[in-house]
């Protein structure tokens, strides 16, 4: 396998776990989970120093595939991947995956949570998610100009997620 270092980055619902999930199983690198870090049990916000601290612990580790934004820890993140994900898919798509999500998982905890954090309509979360294009977008494509000497992937449909995920299937 190429790649021993894999961050994801994009918007909330643009599949950052699922497709973290899927390379860990293809590649038999270990997943992190950034949300887990923001979150302790029954949605209590971490401290910011302590979400970063748990952050540049996780990235330390030989091999990982990292999902997450996290701003405060992408620069230790970004030093340390072979390869930087960028999902970069619409505001309407990436909205609606997130209601698909949410009416699966209603009432339950995600894979990828704290413990107790129940899956709930959240209407702040989902303003969050569609302002993404405008806070969150900007920022990505900065990290994606600054990663230099690392492999990028700029994905903005299925398509190009496929071929990714070919790239890892072929080197099994």
């Amino acid at each position: 396998m190429p790649y021993k270092r894999v961050m994801i980055i994009g918007g909330a619902g643009s599949g950052k776990t699922t497709l973290a999930l899927l390379l860990g199983q293809l590649s038999g690198l270990p997943v992190v989970h950034i949300d887990p870090m923001y979150w302790k049990a029954n949605w209590v916000q971490r401290p910011a120093k302590e979400t970063i601290a748990l952050a540049h612990k996780a990235v330390e580790q030989d091999e990982w595939i990292f999902e997450g934004n996290n701003s405060a820890s992408m620069q230790k993140r970004l030093e340390r991947a072979d390869l930087l994900v960028f999902l970069d898919i619409g505001t309407v798509h990436r909205l609606w995956r997130i209601l698909k999500r949410t009416f699966h998982y209603y009432g339950r905890t995600r894979p990828d949570m704290a413990s107790g954090c129940e899956e709930r309509l959240d209407w702040g979360f989902l303003r969050f998610a569609a302002s993404y294009s405008y806070t969150g977008r900007p920022k990505a494509l900065q990290v994606l100009k600054s990663a230099v000497g690392i492999d990028v992937r700029h994905l903005k449909n299925q398509a190009d997620i496929n071929k990714l995920v070919s790239c890892f299937s072929s080197n099994v």
